[in-house]
């Protein structure tokens, strides 16, 4: 997987098939036009072609713009534009693994818990003897 990956980092995932020959320059202007973000952000970008078998994750890594790219022999990624209607879908790093290992639960629901904000917690002062 893509290294130095923190939980953190959110996964924007096109819903629409893209010509895998797209290279940096292309796939940055689609992350602007299509998903409104900003392609230096710091967060990762998922594209896949229309048959599901090549998959692209464009990325900023302090220095440079990052192209991953996985080409499956056989079966086929979970296709994203069959789960919803929008234009965008979010996941964290963790369903991004999965879903470059395959797995087809990925797009059906949530499958990471929402991140924990932590409250403010009230304590009393105690004295300590």
């Amino acid at each position: 997987m893509i290294p130095g990956l923190a939980r953190r980092v959110k996964v924007y995932c096109s819903t629409t098939p893209t010509d895998m020959r797209k290279s940096f320059d292309t796939l940055g202007y689609l992350v602007k036009a299509e998903m409104g973000r900003d392609p230096l952000s710091g967060e990762l970008y998922l594209f896949l072609n229309k048959r599901c078998t090549r998959a692209k994750v464009l990325f900023w890594d302090g220095t440079g713009l990052c192209i991953f790219m996985k080409r499956l022999e056989r079966g086929r990624f979970a296709a994203p534009w069959n789960r919803t209607d929008d234009g965008v879908l979010t996941m964290s790093t963790t369903e991004l693994t999965l879903f470059l290992e395959g797995s087809q639960m990925v797009f059906i629901g949530p499958l990471s818990p929402e991140d924990v904000v932590p409250k403010r917690v009230a304590t009393k002062d105690l004295v300590v003897r």
